[in-house]
């Protein structure tokens, strides 16, 4: 069976859900489109990479990764760096003709975005950005149920992402709450999601109409390298430094074609963990899902008897989209690793049979138009034209 060699940048939270899905992702989907071999991890520093290589299982150690890129034995680049580097080294790793998988968002900007789309499309290269949650069998589910009519014509779509890990002012501030390193708060952050899932089920945005908020203006300067999130409280004599991002965005949405919609995102909602949501409404039915209940899929279809009308839920299993790899029995647990195990099932299946991915850097351009948009309403308290991005 054909083996690719897989070589890691960054050994940060999001290193393990990849290691994990490349060294159990055979072992759900068997036979195999081809063996994921973790050949080798890079870190700012060769100290930390030889702690992540022997974390997550890698066989060799890289302090730079440019060298990881200029190793003949590496055919998948996978970058889960902050997302400042993303574009140099997806640029660097397309030059060298490596297949690519980059966490999201592809970048900071849609110009940024482009020059790695540019890259990639000139290299010929498989590629990807790792947008996860539409990997859920329920989201895959929905789109099926869309794909045959089920619901009819597309009315509307209503989109939730909200969690509270930076609702508490003492949390420190990590790169995400850098416009330098990060682009933009929650929009690039969690909204994004949001964005591919709409963009996934209904279609291409054609304008926006936003509101963007930063709640926390200032927030004490982060100790240590690792991404601490809110997990860690400073204390009082910590000094600070401004917040240059979104905290919470609320926008409406035109979609091309006649549906409207809206996306609703923050990361100040107390309460809320990882609360995505969307509602999706048509002409002959609704489809309604939460990923805090990831097995569940909520449908009600307006063909249905008048004294049984209402949402039902369907629990995923063998008999849905990916059921075939993953739990024999419905609703006995899909969880955050599962999607990344699907995501590397997809990917390695596209390389292999050089065929393209989805969603890929074209798609993840796409929604860095989306979001320099969003963030341009913002300012001008006016709808803005996604074809006005470039």
């Amino acid at each position: 069976m054909r083996k690719l060699n897989v070589g890691l940048i960054g050994g940060g939270f999001m290193s393990k859900a990849h290691s994990l899905a490349y060294a159990t992702m055979p072992m759900f989907f068997w036979p195999a489109p081809a063996i994921p071999v973790r050949k080798a991890v890079a870190d700012v520093n060769l100290e930390l990479a030889t702690d992540a290589r022997d974390r997550f299982g890698f066989e060799k150690a890289y302090g730079d990764w440019r060298e990881l890129i200029n190793d003949p034995e590496i055919d998948i680049v996978d970058i889960v760096t902050p997302n400042h580097i993303h574009a140099e080294i997806a640029i660097a790793a397309a030059q060298a003709g490596k297949h690519i998988l980059c966490e999201k968002p592809l970048a900071r900007t849609a110009a940024e975005a482009r020059t790695m789309l540019e890259a990639v499309e000139q290299a010929g290269v498989t590629n990807m950005v790792a947008f996860n949650y539409r990997r859920t069998p329920a989201i895959a589910l929905a789109k099926k149920f869309i794909e045959e009519g089920r619901i009819g014509k597309i009315l509307n779509f209503r989109g939730t992402y909200l969690q509270d890990w930076s609702a508490d002012p003492n949390s420190p501030l990590s790169w995400r709450f850098q416009k330098s390193i990060a682009g933009s708060g929650a929009l690039g952050d969690i909204a994004a999601h949001v964005i591919d899932i709409a963009r996934y089920l209904v279609g291409d945005f054609e304008s926006v109409n936003a509101l963007v908020k930063t709640w926390i203006p200032e927030r004490p300067v982060q100790t240590g390298g690792l991404d601490q999130l809110g997990t860690v409280k400073s204390s009082s004599d910590v000094p600070k430094k401004p917040v240059d991002v979104d905290d919470e965005v609320s926008f409406l949405i035109k979609f091309q074609g006649e549906a409207i919609g809206s996306i609703e995102s923050t990361r100040n909602a107390h309460g809320r963990n990882n609360f995505i949501t969307f509602e999706i409404h048509g002409e002959t039915g609704s489809i309604f899902f939460n990923y805090e209940r990831r097995d569940e899929l909520q449908v009600c279809f307006a063909d249905d008897p008048v004294d049984a009308k209402g949402f039902r839920t369907i629990y995923t299993g063998p008999a849905h989209p990916y059921g075939e790899g993953l739990w024999p029995i419905p609703a006995l647990g899909i969880g955050y690793s599962e999607t990344k195990i699907v995501e590397c099932y997809d990917f390695v299946r596209a390389i292999v049979d050089s065929v393209p991915c989805s969603p890929n850097f074209r798609d993840g351009y796409e929604i860095a138009r989306i979001c320099d948009a969003v963030l341009e309403s913002g300012k001008t308290q006016n709808w803005v034209n996604i074809s006005s991005i470039d």
